[in-house]
């Protein structure tokens, strides 16, 4: 009986210790892309290039062609006028945070963050939009 009651509390505790590390990974998250977003608001994108992974940092070689990439290719992004984040999750071994982001026109798009994990916190190794923008209600 003794054992039974042993093995229910190490699984109980595992399970408490999972959720605990899920929500701070998910918090760190957040905090990683909100440092982005406040970074375009200030449109300082020397900062907000440094929330690239080095393998996007590499890509687009200095933060003026990324800002080319952000203003033409992602201006809800750039100006959001809302933002939420969706579900956490993880596809093929990497973390994908889905955003939605209202617009300045009202508009709302679906975005996917990958996520990854450096010596330097979670960076942003992509991002995705999902769908064509639709009206808020």
């Amino acid at each position: 009986m003794r054992t039974g009651f042993l093995r229910m509390l190490g699984a109980l505790m595992l399970a408490v210790m999972s959720v605990t590390g899920a929500a701070a990974q998910s918090t760190e998250i957040e905090g990683t892309i909100n440092s982005q977003f406040e970074a375009f608001k200030a449109d300082d994108f020397a900062t907000a290039f440094t929330y690239a992974t080095p393998s996007l940092q590499q890509l687009f070689q200095s933060p003026q062609n990324f800002q080319r990439m952000v203003t033409q290719g992602y201006p809800m992004v750039w100006r959001p006028a809302e933002v939420r984040y969706l579900e956490l999750r993880e596809r093929g071994g990497s973390m994908w945070q889905k955003v939605q982001i209202t617009d300045a026109k009202g508009f709302t798009h679906n975005l996917d963050y990958k996520m990854e994990e450096t010596d330097m916190g979670w960076r942003i190794g992509a991002v995705q939009i999902l769908d064509a923008p639709g009206a808020t209600a």
